[in-house]
């Protein structure tokens, strides 16, 4: 269900944030941005990512994303996604909430859908199997969709000095933009609430975006 911040205003405390987008569209840099102001307002925030939230998912992640063996199957892959789901959201996010803290997560559950979904051509039924379950119906209050075109973000990640490339920035264009279509797939037909937004657009105007829609 995409929102605007005319139509929407985050209500529930503590809030569950997810950040989504290809890669190289700057939702990392948005997630930071959001989080020092939540931290600028005296408000519990813990800021996490999938894959490699937890300390098993640390190790997960280097699987997934830095693997240098033969390249691995795509259930293989899903199921990897959803085993550092579930320690996630059973260690961290989870406890997180109820002790009163927001969770800002950069990926979650959308990721999987457009990246193994849409990306993979993974049945979608094994994908719903897969997360429901990890998540055990755990939905974010807000989505922070940063929409941008796979050309232009590969030409972003292309220019980065950080070393911070990972497995999935190999793959072809095509690749990219089936996933950029899954997303907005997600945005346009799910209920959770999406805030779409160009992020061709400055860090500073996307932020101001976003947090319009904040409520605090």
């Amino acid at each position: 269900m995409r929102i605007t911040p005319a139509t929407f205003k985050l209500t529930k405390r503590p809030a569950f944030i997810a950040f989504e987008g290809i890669n190289g569209c700057g939702k990392t840099t948005l997630h930071k941005k959001v989080s020092e102001y939540l931290k600028s307002r005296s408000i519990q925030t813990i800021d996490t990512r999938e894959p490699g939230g937890t300390e098993l998912g640390k190790e997960i992640r280097k699987l997934l994303l830095e693997w240098p063996g033969a390249k691995k199957s795509e259930r293989t892959e899903l199921l990897l996604f959803a085993a550092d789901r579930a320690e996630h959201i059973d260690t961290l996010i989870k406890p997180s909430l109820a002790n009163g803290a927001w969770v800002l997560c950069d990926r979650y559950i959308y990721s999987t859908m457009a990246f193994q979904g849409d990306g993979r051509g993974i049945k979608k039924e094994w994908i719903d199997q897969a997360i429901a379950l990890a998540t055990q119906g755990l939905t974010p209050d807000l989505v922070v969709l940063l929409d941008l075109d796979p050309s232009v973000a590969l030409s972003r990640i292309s220019k980065r000095t950080d070393n911070g490339k990972d497995s999935f920035e190999d793959e072809e264009l095509s690749f990219h933009a089936r996933i950029r279509k899954g997303f907005l797939t997600c945005s346009d037909t799910l209920p959770v609430p999406f805030l779409v937004l160009d992020a061709t657009q400055s860090p500073e105007e996307l932020f101001k975006q976003t947090y319009a829609v904040l409520g605090v």
